[in-house]
């Protein structure tokens, strides 16, 4: 996991020292064919496991829990930090 984290921030680092290369303009379209192309693949392999596929259903509600519970926790955070960071008080201009 260290690797991966090592490496994406290794990335920002060449890509902060390359942000005025033009080249970098044209690179968003390959990115977002080859992470669909991940997509894909990643796919096939969950797939074709049949231990994930035979506890799909309890794996499916802990996926959906941790998506609602995420999704709310980011949609408390951004009011709180919208109501006390960047709401005008009242009664001042």
């Amino acid at each position: 996991m260290f690797i991966v984290i090592g490496i994406m921030f290794g990335g920002i680092a060449i890509g902060y020292l390359l942000r005025k290369a033009t080249f970098l303009k044209h690179i968003g379209k390959p990115i977002n064919y080859t992470i669909i192309l991940l997509l894909f693949l990643l796919g096939i392999q969950v797939g074709s496991d049949q231990n994930i596929i035979r506890n799909l259903p309890l794996l499916g509600g802990q996926a959906l829990l941790l998506a609602v519970a995420g999704t709310l926790g980011s949609v408390l955070a951004a009011w709180l930090v919208y109501r006390f960071v960047f709401k005008k008080k009242e009664g001042k201009s």
